[in-house]
């Protein structure tokens, strides 16, 4: 069941949902909530200077992501330019919390934003039970234009959903045998994290079928 504007507000008054800052009389939609662009972008860094020479930086989806990034913070009025194929991560300005056993949330870019020419390639999922800021990837599509974002404006909504049965907090924060990794995280540190070691040893030796041989 998606809930509507009535649900949404009710939830807010009810502490069961919160948004930290407040919501503004422009960010609640009839089925859903804008969320606005926040003042922290991570970039991709290309290379590195190791004892060995400059390194190109090879992306490993079995390691950490902490320190392929550079980070930059805005202040409200400055303006973030991507140039044309240029891809990066901002934080949503809000920090949304959810605290209802049976509410989650599912993640969609905003039409405006891809009529400018930008991809938003949201995550998709927000737990029940989620606290923290919202991870948004941002890639700008076109080949030839410079596209200017700013800090403060709509970038994506996210729609609520509500669950077939109550989820306790421990069961929404499991995540197959490991723990939610991106729980509680704030705009200042929203780089990436590795998953679990063992099932990173099963992927890196190549015991695909020992991975499939523990049944959930």
């Amino acid at each position: 069941m998606i809930l509507t504007r009535h649900d949404i507000v009710e939830l807010i008054e009810k502490k069961e949902l919160n948004f930290i800052p407040a919501l503004d009389q422009f960010q609640n939609q009839p089925h859903a909530v804008d969320l606005r662009l926040g003042t922290v972008f991570y970039l991709p860094k290309t290379w590195k200077m190791t004892d060995k020479g400059r390194e190109i930086i090879a992306v490993d989806v079995t390691e950490s992501a902490g320190d392929n990034y550079e980070k930059i913070d805005l202040k409200p009025g400055q303006y973030f330019d991507l140039a044309p194929g240029e891809s990066i991560i901002a934080s949503t300005l809000e920090r949304i919390e959810l605290k209802s056993p049976d509410l989650m949330g599912i993640l969609y870019p905003r039409s405006s934003i891809n009529r400018r020419g930008l991809s938003v390639d949201l995550t998709g999922i927000v737990d029940a039970y989620y606290q923290g800021n919202l991870m948004i990837p941002i890639l700008n599509k076109t080949t030839s234009q410079v596209i200017r974002i700013y800090p403060g404006e709509r970038i994506c909504q996210i729609v609520f959903h509500k669950l077939t049965q109550n989820l306790t907090e421990d069961e929404s924060l499991i995540h197959g045998k490991v723990a939610a990794k991106y729980n509680g995280a704030d705009g200042q540190n929203l780089s990436s994290k590795k998953d679990a070691q063992e099932e990173i040893e099963y992927i890196k030796s190549g015991d695909l079928e020992g991975l499939k041989s523990n049944p959930y």
